[in-house]
């Protein structure tokens, strides 16, 4: 899927070499839906509290999101649930992220000094289109602020998509649970089986399916 892009409206060529890259991911857990990567090079003024999107409120995401946008650049890179089963969720995130950077740099107009991903892996060596230099930061979306500013991007994304979804397939508690194994949703799945947004390469949707 291609990325959507944002541009505040106070946008400034960077000089070259001077862009530093933020990139995180939301969804890699989950059983159903997507999954989302942000790609953030933070503006000015920062949005002060910004912080691992799991560690804030809801409130508090939905808060910093349209700040965040406003005076950040920043695209979102999708892997959708096809690409998921198809090729494996790691190489889908690295997807994901690879396609949320090149649509930023393309937007930017210039290369990066470096890119900052949340975890212990970057797409360097594991997906053919990723060409930038780049640094794992276990725990980077509590440190750096453009790592920050990218997982809350992703993870408000990602749950309008799923809030989305449940409003087609109400029994499975998307609302809620953002696709992820709950109570509730393994209920749901033992009663009404798998949608076309399941991902049936994970183990409780194919071992459901071998059972139906």
């Amino acid at each position: 899927m291609a990325a959507d892009i944002g541009e505040p409206s106070d946008f400034a060529k960077f000089p070259h070499g001077q862009v530093v890259i933020g990139v995180d991911e939301a969804g890699r857990g989950p059983l159903a839906g997507p999954v989302v990567a942000a790609a953030c090079v933070l503006g000015t003024p920062v949005p002060p509290g910004l912080d691992d999107s799991k560690k804030l409120s809801v409130k508090r995401r939905a808060a910093l999101e349209p700040l965040i946008q406003a005076t950040s650049h920043w695209a979102l890179g999708v892997a959708e649930v096809e690409e998921i089963d198809r090729i494996n969720i790691f190489a889908a995130t690295m997807l994901a992220m690879t396609r949320a950077v090149a649509g930023l740099v393309a937007r930017l107009g210039v290369e990066p000094a470096e890119v900052l991903i949340d975890g212990n892996m970057t797409p360097h060596g594991r997906h053919p289109d990723w060409r930038w230099q780049a640094r794992a930061i276990v725990g980077g979306d509590g440190i750096e602020p453009c790592i920050s500013a990218a997982s809350i991007l992703a993870k408000e994304h990602r749950d309008r998509l799923m809030r989305a979804a449940a409003i087609a397939h109400p029994h499975y508690g998307w609302e809620r649970n953002m696709g992820y194994g709950t109570v509730e949703h393994l209920e749901a799945l033992r009663c009404h089986g798998p949608t076309p947004l399941h991902r049936r390469s994970f183990a409780p949707v194919a071992q459901l399916e071998m059972f139906r």
